[in-house]
């Protein structure tokens, strides 16, 4: 929506908020390259360059902060990898969460054991899911079996997954991974307006690892929101004050600069399982008004 142009004080707003809220981990940004994500477009958060990261939240330990950084590093010729990737003892960073297509595993294989050996806690995030056959889902998750990742997370990326599909993915993925340790976690997108109710299902059936933004804040129609997460969970651990005072000062005013959130194409491709880029381009059209056209065109596509 920004290219990542978010403000020093913005991201240290969320960093002190996630702080003082008692959120265990902030995803506060990619570890992508400089080369397909020039800076002459994209702001520091798509490559989270170690500078960058220490002008805004210092030398953070999680032992001072009980805070745990993360970034997410994208295959398929998106990240530096091998070279951008310094060894955790030389970061600010605690996690790198590696997202894949499926047919890109063998790749994030690679990736999982290069950052398990720089040191960092690793999640392999599978995207795309609601586009898989169960087969090759089979397949894959045999293959994270054997690699070091935490966790392995369902990802909403279409946002077109209902109830009896959460249920049936993050019992496979808890039946996959079961007697490694791993944890199952859950990313849902908003298309449907599900993405809180998907996440519930998912923390009901053993999700130890789940995904919200504050406000929902997300390409499209966005995440499920931290607010309602937390306001859902009732757990002491965590305050709900100051992110209703980010949301005022900082959230708020972000999205009258660029919007996110559900509607009606949004809720067109998720209900197609269709990827959110035809609804993000309609709605950066001149023909933005004509839902109608817009259904019979993804329809005819499809």
């Amino acid at each position: 929506m920004n290219n990542s142009h978010f403000s020093d004080d913005e991201v240290r707003a969320v960093y002190e908020t996630c702080i003082a809220s008692g959120i265990d981990y902030m995803e506060i940004g990619y570890k992508n390259s400089h080369e397909a994500f020039p800076k002459s477009e994209f702001g520091p958060w798509r490559h989270c360059d170690e500078e960058d990261l220490r002008r805004v939240v210092g030398d953070h330990t999680f032992e001072r902060t009980g805070l745990r950084l993360a970034a997410m590093a994208d295959a398929g010729g998106k990240c530096d990898w091998q070279k951008k990737i310094l060894p955790a003892d030389q970061s600010v960073l605690d996690m790198i969460r590696v997202a894949c297509y499926a047919n890109q595993i063998s790749e994030a294989v690679e990736m999982l054991h290069l950052c398990h050996e720089l040191g960092y806690e690793t999640t392999l995030n599978i995207m795309a899911i609601s586009t898989v056959h169960d087969v090759e889902i089979d397949q894959v998750l045999e293959i994270a079996r054997e690699t070091p990742a935490g966790t392995v997370v369902v990802v909403d990326s279409n946002g077109a997954l209902y109830r009896e599909q959460i249920d049936h993915l993050v019992n496979k993925y808890r039946c996959a991974l079961d007697g490694t340790g791993k944890d199952v976690g859950i990313h849902a997108h908003n298309n449907l307006q599900l993405a809180f109710a998907n996440t519930i299902e998912a923390i009901i059936l053993g999700c130890n690892r789940v995904d919200a933004t504050m406000l929902g804040l997300g390409r499209g129609a966005g995440n499920c929101p931290m607010e309602i997460l937390l306001s859902f969970l009732r757990n002491p651990k965590f305050k709900l004050r100051p992110v209703l005072d980010l949301i005022q000062k900082t959230i708020i005013p972000m999205k009258q600069r660029f919007d996110w959130g559900p509607n009606i194409p949004y809720l067109i491709t998720g209900a197609l399982n269709a990827h959110p880029r035809n609804a993000i381009s309609f709605c950066e059209s001149e023909k933005n008004g004509d839902i109608v056209a817009f259904y019979d065109k993804m329809l005819n596509e499809g």
